[in-house]
């Protein structure tokens, strides 16, 4: 049988706490009783030196008749919980006594009364009033504390008159007192019962609290844990568990979520990916048909413009025919490139050096389209192993899309190389032209999808991307409409990071 780990915390938790519990009422129950004994000995012990104080000229004087009558008054008052009091001599027989069955009988040296005495091996007079007390059971059943108290030999009683001492006897005798414990067990019965109650609120107290914070703080996270793991083994990435508190369950709860995103973008980049593989394939294999018969207009256009010069008419028709068979095998290929990418002939490269390449390429361009290009250029920057062809390439592209986006009526681009974390380096093409719309971003590095019209094949980013790909780098684009675009490019220093770290996804773009 399963059992839930809400339940076995509960259960241990409450055991623990019924433990401590019932340890400190136990403790406090044996602390109260200790001082209730104490408290009924010390109004014992108060009592034996009121009968000694209230019989000391009767025994001084031997009226025996009146010490007689004094100590069974005071052993008749056991409304007040007094059960007997008696006197015996050192030999243990019974002098006076409020039992007066009891008169003339001697004590067992072994008894509860001759055994604080006997058993400490020291004169009873250096006894404390602690080693002077017991405790014993009457014949009924009750509890009894008997405390005994010494009568010493004083001068005035080794020199009276009417019975004389040896001044050489310390003791004369024993005053035994025995008060009734019924009202103290009482007593002990109530503060056992209300502390037993006390401790039994207190667990269940604890008990209910260990239940609603493991309700809370448990039961409810790994509730929903459980059914959004449920719900993302079904196929569902959009899941997300609500996150609340500051404990290990939230943390876990916010890592989970982090998880299902990471899990949808990377559904989705494997889905592009896919989607860009099959294109890939189509591509080449197409590219490849058409290639042949191509090259074979494009031959006989050439040789007929040429045997045409003099027919103004049919030497523009054949331009048009030349100049469109041109571009026609110029999107071939870029097929080819992006279905079949050479891979990188790796050696060191200053991406510096390359940025200056590619920008006196398109520096031409960019001025007739009056657009101002600026450099920030980092020195120091470490030496990266890439192809410098490809990286160029790469560049050209990006900063060709960057006037595109500027478009006729001028403005800004700045290129600009750092570097990057995790040992990279980083050329960032900034542009402030019309943006990418958030509804393009996310298919702006699939083949064929252009926003140029006419103007454009689609295939330079799904080119740059398959390239940076292949050095095991990121390229990334931020752009926002109307503000411009930014596109990172992002190159391992190292050929060991490099190597298959690409995803072979193509970037996420994202707005700023």
């Amino acid at each position: 049988m399963r059992t839930r780990i809400g339940t076995r915390l509960i259960l241990g938790a409450g055991f623990a706490t019924a433990v401590v519990i019932g340890g400190m009422a136990f403790a406090l129950l044996r602390s109260h009783t200790a001082q209730l004994l104490a408290e009924r000995t010390r109004s014992a012990d108060q009592l034996s030196e009121t009968i000694k104080s209230a019989t000391h000229f009767d025994m001084l004087e031997n009226r025996r008749e009146n010490l007689h009558r004094q100590i069974r008054a005071v052993g008749g008052l056991q409304g007040e919980g007094i059960r007997k009091v008696r006197v015996f001599n050192k030999e243990g027989r019974v002098m006076f006594s409020s039992a007066e069955e009891e008169i003339g009988s001697s004590l067992d040296i072994r008894g509860e009364a001759c055994y604080a005495c006997h058993a400490e091996g020291r004169p009873l007079e250096r006894l404390g009033i602690q080693a002077r007390a017991r405790t014993f059971r009457a014949p009924d059943g009750t509890r009894v504390l008997g405390l005994i108290n010494p009568i010493p030999n004083e001068p005035s009683c080794s020199t009276a008159d009417c019975h004389a001492h040896a001044a050489k006897q310390s003791l004369l005798g024993v005053l035994d007192v025995n008060i009734s414990l019924a009202e103290v067990d009482r007593e002990i019965g109530r503060s056992r019962m209300l502390i037993t109650l006390s401790a039994a609120a207190a667990i269940l107290a604890g008990s209910l609290m260990l239940w609603w914070l493991n309700r809370r703080l448990v039961v409810r996270p790994v509730a929903a844990l459980v059914a959004g793991t449920r719900r993302v083994g079904e196929g569902d990435l959009g899941t997300t568990i609500p996150v609340s508190g500051n404990h290990e369950l939230s943390e876990l709860a916010g890592a989970f979520n982090t998880m299902t995103q990471r899990l949808a973008e990377t559904q989705r980049q494997l889905a592009q990916a896919d989607k860009l593989a099959s294109v890939g394939r189509l591509a080449a294999g197409v590219a490849h048909e058409i290639n042949n018969p191509l090259t074979g207009v494009l031959s006989y256009a050439s040789l007929l413009r040429k045997r045409l010069a003099d027919d103004a008419e049919a030497a523009e028709d054949l331009d048009v025919i030349v100049r469109e068979t041109v571009r026609c095998r110029g999107i071939i290929r870029g097929l080819l490139d992006f279905a079949r990418p050479t891979p990188p002939a790796r050696k060191p490269m200053d991406l510096n050096e390359v940025v200056r390449r590619a920008v006196s390429v398109v520096m031409t361009q960019l001025s007739l389209n009056q657009v101002d290009l600026s450099l920030d250029l980092a020195t120091e920057l470490p030496v990266v192993q890439a192809d410098a062809n490809q990286i160029q390439q790469v560049a050209v592209n990006l900063l060709l899309n960057a006037g595109d986006a500027i478009g006729d009526g001028g403005g800004t681009i700045r290129v600009t190389t750092q570097t990057g974390a995790e040992g990279s380096v980083e050329l960032l093409v900034r542009d402030n032209g019309r943006g990418i719309p958030p509804e393009d971003l996310p298919r702006i590095f699939e083949p064929f999808y252009t926003t140029k019209g006419s103007h454009g094949t689609g295939l330079g980013l799904a080119v740059s991307w398959g390239i940076v790909e292949a050095h095991g780098g990121a390229l990334e684009v931020h752009s926002e409409p109307g503000q411009g675009t930014c596109f990172t490019l992002r190159i391992p220093t190292s050929t060991e990071s490099g190597e298959g770290a690409g995803s072979g996804q193509p970037p996420i773009p994202t707005t700023t």
